[in-house]
């Protein structure tokens, strides 16, 4: 730090150095405020839960298993059908039950437009769960 003379001939200057300690002081103060209500956020409560021992209920709802295959034949559950006899079935179906599952079991050199009419006539119809079925194998 720089003191000022006793010499009343020479010229005062500004002083330059940046004063830190009320700085240090704040930060003093707030680490201490922190290091005391640390631990009162980290405070719980201490609860006996009951312990309960049950198995998973798996319930496989109905589905329907729709194939299709690179010459472009559909299959219902392994029954062959057309294209315009689709949408009289998905609506039956989905009026049966509306949360049936699709599952579409398409081959690999299937053109996508055909994947994509099926699950648009199905989307119409009221099927909206809809999934793909595919070989986890690596070939």
């Amino acid at each position: 730090m720089a003191f000022g003379s006793m010499n009343s001939g020479t010229r005062q200057t500004p002083m330059t150095e940046i004063n830190v300690v009320p700085l240090v002081d704040v930060m003093l103060v707030l680490l201490v405020i922190f290091i005391i209500t640390a631990p009162l956020l980290t405070h719980s409560v201490k609860v006996d839960l009951p312990k309960a021992s049950s198995s998973p209920n798996i319930t496989k709802p109905e589905h329907i298993e729709f194939g299709l295959r690179d010459d472009a034949s559909l299959y219902w559950n392994g029954e062959p059908v057309t294209m315009d006899q689709l949408a009289p079935r998905f609506t039956a179906t989905a009026k049966q039950d509306p949360n049936v599952e699709l599952h579409i079991r398409a081959d690999k050199h299937v053109h996508y437009e055909y994947v994509a009419r099926v699950m648009s006539i199905a989307a119409k119809a009221g099927l909206v769960r809809i999934g793909f079925v595919t070989d986890p194998s690596l070939q």
